[in-house]
């Protein structure tokens, strides 16, 4: 069994044929699904989902490209849902900073305020975070420490190799390791991966984006899991079963998976 921790679902991808996707995934061996919030505007979707479907679950977050449509997101409505599980995907992300280093320094801190507003909203609804960090490292770190976090953990979705958020494991959370780790390119990745404890090792798509090898260029899809999967086996010489299980029960764990 493998569980889909990051798997856009209500993207408008797979809206076509999203009962085809779910259940090649289900023939394959995935059996829980959790779609990520970003915007306020896909959350709807993403409820429709997680309530036609019993292996579905949702988290609601604003993705920090989409920092302004904060304060337009009922937090409340969806945080108390019975299948919510998570706040996020929050985050920082300085990878598209632009204009002034003023006007820079202005979003990242715009951004921080939106991250920190929802790690509050974690404790306060006792939902793990789902956290984006993208060329924002030590700044991530030193908010998700400061603001005890630990409190609730969450994940490190689309964990970014650097080490020095490795620390980060004795604090509640795990990393998530999606279809990068199947890449040629992925040195940094491949060479981390090892130093994670395998107790806090989630498995994720983060479709339709990333896919792995061999099938990079086409949608993400939550069946293309088994090839992380089996990519994370090799990598750290433990047997695709045991692979599949430690990471299921770690899913379960962080997310009050039934």
């Amino acid at each position: 069994m493998i569980i889909d921790t990051h798997i856009h679902l209500d993207d408008s991808r797979y809206n076509d044929d999203l009962d085809k996707v779910l259940n090649r995934a289900r023939e394959g061996g995935v059996k829980r699904f959790i779609i990520p919030g970003a915007h306020p505007d896909t959350l709807p979707r993403a409820l429709q989902i997680a309530e036609a479907n019993s292996d579905v679950y949702f988290a609601v977050g604003v993705h920090p490209y989409d920092m302004e449509s904060f304060d337009e997101l009922d937090f409340e409505k969806y945080a108390k849902h019975e299948k919510c599980v998570a706040i996020g995907e929050c985050g920082l992300d300085y990878y598209r900073l632009e204009g002034s280093d003023d006007e820079k320094e202005k979003e990242k801190s715009r951004q921080k305020d939106i991250f920190k507003a929802q790690i509050e909203l974690a404790k306060k609804y006792k939902k793990p975070l789902i956290v984006h960090i993208r060329d924002a490292s030590r700044d991530s770190k030193e908010m998700l420490l400061n603001s005890d976090a630990k409190e609730v953990g969450g994940v490190l979705h689309c964990y970014n190799a650097d080490e020095e958020l490795l620390s980060l494991a004795k604090e509640g959370f795990y990393f998530g390791i999606g279809g990068v780790l199947t890449f040629k390119n992925a040195r940094k990745l491949l060479n981390v991966l090892p130093k994670i404890p395998t107790e806090k090792l989630l498995i994720e798509t983060d479709g339709p984006y990333l896919t792995p090898m061999p099938h990079r260029g086409e949608r993400n899809e939550p069946f293309y899991t088994t090839f992380i999967a089996q990519k994370m086996s090799d990598l750290l010489e433990i047997p695709l079963k045991d692979v599949k299980d430690i990471t299921t029960q770690n899913a379960q764990k962080l997310f009050d998976l039934q």
